[in-house]
Parts: C-alpha cells; sequence; structure tokens
C-alpha cells in the first residue's frame, strides 16, 4: 500500500500533531516544552500559519492551523526533526522521538473550526490531566480566557473573532462553547463534537497521515 497523498493547498484550514515513537512521551522536561513552543514561534513566522489553536500532551501535540502560503509539510517537518535533535542532545539522547509522519484532517467548514479548536483545549480535561481547561499550562485556553499573554505564535484574536466583534464579549462566548463541551454549562447551544479521538483515526479514511 503506498504513503497517503499529500495535501498542502495554500489556504487551506488544519487539524494536525504528532506523537512520541511507539508512543513514548517526548516532553521528560519543561525544557522540552519551551523548546518546542520556540520552534513553533519560528515556524509559523517562516510559513505564515495562523495558529487557532495549540495544546502540548504527554506523548503528543496538535495544533490547529490555517495556512495561507502553504507550507504545512515543510513546516512540521522542521517543527518535528529540529524538535527530536535538540531534545536529544538536552537528555544525550539518540535515535527518533516522534513518529515520521504526522497526522492531520483538513478542516471544511466554520462549523467544524469550532470543533477543532474547542477539542484541541479540552484534550487534557478528556485524557485526566486536569479538571478544567485553565488548569493546563501548556494549551492556548488560559491565554485565549486573558489569563496570561499569548504565546507569539498563537493567533489568539483570529480565534477569539470566530466568537464575536468585541473582546470581552467574544472570551464570554469562546468560554461558554469551551465549557459545554465538557459539562460545565447546560444552557448553552452546542455545537456537534468530533464523536472520535484524534489518534483512533490515524487509519481512518477521514484522517490523512502525511510524512513530516
Amino acid at each position: 500500500m503506498g504513503r497517503a497523498h499529500r495535501i498542502d493547498r495554500p489556504g487551506s484550514y488544519y487539524h494536525v500533531g504528532s506523537r512520541g515513537n511507539n508512543r513514548q512521551w517526548i516532553y521528560v522536561a519543561e525544557i522540552d516544552r519551551l523548546i518546542q513552543l520556540e520552534l513553533m514561534e519560528r515556524v509559523a513566522r517562516r510559513h505564515g500559519w495562523v495558529v487557532y489553536a495549540y495544546c502540548q500532551m504527554t506523548n503528543h501535540y496538535h495544533l490547529v492551523l490555517h495556512t495561507p502560503e502553504g507550507g504545512l509539510s515543510d513546516g512540521m517537518q522542521v517543527l518535528n526533526g529540529e524538535f527530536s535533535r535538540r531534545t536529544n542532545r538536552v537528555h544525550g539522547r539518540t535515535g527518533h522521538l516522534v513518529q515520521n509522519r504526522f497526522a492531520y484532517r483538513i478542516i471544511e467548514s466554520e462549523q467544524h473550526l469550532f470543533e477543532a479548536c474547542r477539542y484541541v483545549h479540552l484534550n487534557p480535561v478528556r485524557a485526566g490531566l486536569c479538571g478544567v481547561p485553565e488548569d493546563w499550562q501548556w494549551s492556548g485556553h488560559r491565554a485565549a480566557l486573558g489569563l496570561e499573554l499569548p504565546e507569539t505564535f498563537f493567533a489568539v484574536g483570529a480565534l477569539l473573532r470566530l466568537f464575536g466583534r468585541r473582546l470581552d464579549d467574544a472570551r464570554d462566548v469562546y468560554r461558554a462553547f469551551v465549557d459545554a463541551g465538557h459539562g460545565r454549562v447546560s444552557d448553552t447551544p452546542d455545537i456537534a463534537e468530533l464523536d472520535v479521538t484524534f489518534w483512533d483515526e490515524f487509519a481512518s479514511d477521514s484522517l490523512r497521515v502525511m510524512t513530516g
């Protein structure tokens, strides 16, 4: 069976991610996360990525992004390759850290973009790493709520503009939307959530896998 055909169209929206080789943890110390955040900034700036959501987990990470200029595959190759090399040097390791292929899903509607952003920022809650998403330091959720300054690569303004024109109102709507995704608000209109996990779809037709 041949490799999946590359999809890398300028102007596309994607939910992408990578995980550790053999599902091993890719973050064993805080420095690993900081290295990757620095690389995300470099890659996003170089390729013009607009990052709507991100989350570093334990053995994988997620990004929701728009690629006005293309560059998805090239950017992910740099991100994963340089992350592996730099953290290997820090920890005195050799060999592959991140799987050679990264997973991606093309986002083809506004509804899907909403769903993907919520899914990514709720991932730590659903994995049992925290009780509420604002307790997880390693995602864009806290910055979206105004609880901390955003990472330079995180287009928090673009995310919030999906929810309203006025900043405070947009934050309130965003918070309610995310809260509704894990049951904290019962009277907020809900957008249908992704019904299976990102990684469970590795072999499905709806989630392509690309060489990173």
